[in-house]
């Protein structure tokens, strides 16, 4: 079984396209959605983000503290790569855990933002970006989490540059509302439908 990593930058449609895929009946992991629920359900990681940020890293009903979380990483490098080298892991025995129960599909997808930042994408077969202009991307990200264009480009800059995506991607997928989705997504599903059966 195929495993494809999909990721785009900050307002890309990442996680549309990936729907996408969904709908054509392809098992989809979001990365960032488990990450989020392993942080409260996952013992091991949950010790360890005790243990490396204080006990009011949580509440006493179990759950995460996400401003003393984002008071202490946010513009802190070294603390954000301490909470990431406690996260990834987790998500990848989650994602190692998810993949194994699947058996009657030809490929599988793991949707995640830091797939390539993560070194995630080394567990994948092939890798797919979503791209967009970053003019574009900030508009719809302003636009949907009602936040600045200086928060944007903060959360932008957070992230690998796009063109350095491009040279680590296998596949791109332009959402630049010029050229239409679906079929470019249907054309993929077919060549990583090919690829499965080799």
């Amino acid at each position: 079984m195929l495993k494809i990593g999909i990721t785009g930058n900050i307002g890309s449609g990442k996680t549309t396209v990936s729907k996408m895929f969904g709908i054509l009946g392809i098992p989809v992991f979001y990365a960032d959605t488990e990450a989020k629920n392993l942080m409260v359900t996952d013992p091991l990681l949950i010790a360890g983000i005790k243990k490396a940020f204080g006990e009011a890293s949580y509440f006493a009903d179990g759950s995460l503290n996400n401003k003393h979380i984002a008071h202490i990483v946010f513009n802190d490098d070294v603390e954000l790569a301490k909470l990431n080298g406690l996260v990834h892991p987790a998500v990848f025995r989650a994602f190692d855990a998810w993949a194994a129960g699947i058996k009657d599909a030809p490929y599988v997808i793991k949707e995640a933002a830091l797939l390539f930042e993560s070194a995630s994408y080394k567990i994948c077969d092939y890798t797919l970006l979503v791209t967009a202009p970053l003019e574009l991307r900030i508009e719809r990200v302003i636009k949907r989490d009602h936040i600045t264009r200086v928060g944007v480009e903060a959360r932008e800059a957070k992230q690998l540059p796009e063109s350095k995506k491009h040279e680590l991607a296998d596949y791109i997928i332009e959402n630049d509302e010029m050229q239409l989705i679906i079929p470019q997504v249907l054309k993929l599903h077919e060549a990583f439908l090919q690829l499965a059966s080799v």
